[in-house]
């Protein structure tokens, strides 16, 4: 936060944690940081993610540079839709808030429809990107029929419970953060009040004049071949899942769509006659060269975050929370405890791999209703990955908005760090009624 190097700051962290993994030996640990930052590369998910946050900035290069998105938004202002500020928020909102199936798909579909919009209505890109970090993730967290709610069933069903989707689905009412989170979105939407870095930001693009727009052609360049990457993610999902989208494999799926937009959008370009000889491929090179920074910052934070785990870092903080027994104050802690834990790796899914296992037989003990316990768990995850600098979602975000990665992550912590606090106090109201 100091230096903005986030380049510098996530080689030093994972030297630091190879360095405490050696036995403090930082020769042994540079070395192992290599051979951790060769490693991400071992897991298929992380190779697809990575290509798929690659490939993304080609499809974005050419609906934007083709005039396609620009097409659109003329399109939408002259029907009224987006005529406002407030009309030109909610669009991102409301599309982050609909595509609650798989979250990647869901920043990157809303963040691209939201970005000339909000340059038309002089409106930052950190504020849609903290609406389409803010939405994706608490919808997920909260509509479950999704990945999400797959894996948190998956965990959850070991404990013997007479109904572990009844105990999934009870976690709705009880998942503060995420509810507290979505209604700052739309409150922000609404009232078009901001606080904060934010408003900084907000004052900072008031000021910018966009020079460089591109001249509106047809539509369709946009449109279509973003409405085929959501149907195919989402029919991708329920392939790899054997007809199941909740059992699918969304890092896959989505890269799957990406290449099929990508083929949908060049055969459109190339009959349309959008670029000439030779420009479809120079502006989707472009595109992909403009994400690579992203794309390292994403690296880096995998390959910290596996360090990160092999370290303990998680096991540990989350072994704090079993030192309270008290029932009033647990709900509360293993949401603070599920917050740092996956602000320190970067990651809500892992944090709920180590959580989970906690919090159930926690509350079984202690007669805490399991809803209770596992819906603080999973808003805590979402809660520490809005505040992270290492989040992969958050890192999304950015790449979605068009905004420093950074910057993102210093104008999005407040809005979180009110929700948050919100939250616990509700939980600890919760905890106190539930022990009556």
């Amino acid at each position: 936060m100091l230096t903005r190097n986030v380049y510098a700051a996530l080689g030093l962290a994972l030297l630091a944690s190879e360095t405490l993994i050696a036995g403090f030996n930082p020769a042994m640990g540079a070395l192992g940081g290599i051979d951790r930052a060769v490693g991400v590369f071992d897991s298929t998910g992380n190779a697809q993610v990575l290509l798929f946050c690659l490939l993304i900035g080609a499809l974005i290069a050419w609906m934007r540079d083709s005039g396609g998105v620009e097409a659109l938004v003329s399109g939408l202002m002259k029907r009224g839709l987006v005529s406002t500020p407030r009309r030109a928020a909610l669009a991102p909102a409301l599309a982050g808030t609909a595509i609650f199936v798989e979250t990647n798909v869901s920043l990157l579909s809303s963040g691209v429809l939201g970005q000339r919009l909000f340059d038309a209505h002089g409106l930052s890109r950190e504020r849609l990107a903290y609406i389409i970090d803010s939405t994706s993730a608490p919808i997920s967290a909260l509509i479950l029929l999704n990945g999400w709610g797959a894996y948190a069933l998956g965990l959850v069903e070991p404990y013997g419970f007479d109904s572990p989707i009844g105990v999934v689905a009870g976690t709705i009412p009880w998942n503060f953060y995420a509810l507290l989170t979505l209604a700052g979105v739309y409150l922000t939407v609404f009232t078009g009040r901001v606080f904060g870095p934010m408003k900084t930001a907000a004052s900072k693009v008031a000021q910018v004049e966009d020079d460089e727009l591109v001249a509106p052609t047809r539509a369709i360049y946009m449109w279509l071949p973003l409405i085929v990457m959501i149907g195919a993610a989402l029919g991708f999902m329920a392939w790899t899942g054997g007809g199941n989208i909740l059992a699918g494999s969304g890092s896959q799926s989505i890269l799957w769509a990406v290449c099929l937009a990508l083929v949908v959008a060049g055969l459109l370009l190339v009959a349309g006659k959008a670029f000439p000889k030779g420009g479809l491929q120079a502006r989707g090179f472009a595109g992909i060269s403009e994400m690579v920074p992203v794309v390292a910052i994403l690296f880096l934070s995998i390959a910290l975050g596996d360090s990160l785990r092999v370290l303990g870092t998680g096991a540990f903080l989350s072994s704090v929370a079993a030192q309270f027994v008290s029932p009033i104050v647990v709900p509360a802690v293993l949401f603070a405890v599920a917050g740092v834990t996956a602000f320190m790796t970067g990651t809500s899914w892992g944090t709920y791999g180590i959580m989970i296992p906690i919090a159930m037989p926690l509350a079984m003990a202690l007669g805490i209703p399991p809803s209770l316990a596992l819906a603080a768990v999973l808003g805590g995850g979402v809660f520490g990955d809005h505040c992270s600098p290492i989040s992969d979602t958050t890192i999304i975000a950015s790449l979605a908005a068009g905004c420093d990665h950074i910057d993102h992550v210093r104008t999005q912590m407040p809005y979180a760090l009110v929700a948050g606090g919100f939250a616990v106090v509700m939980y600890l109201i919760a905890g106190l009624v539930v022990s009556l």
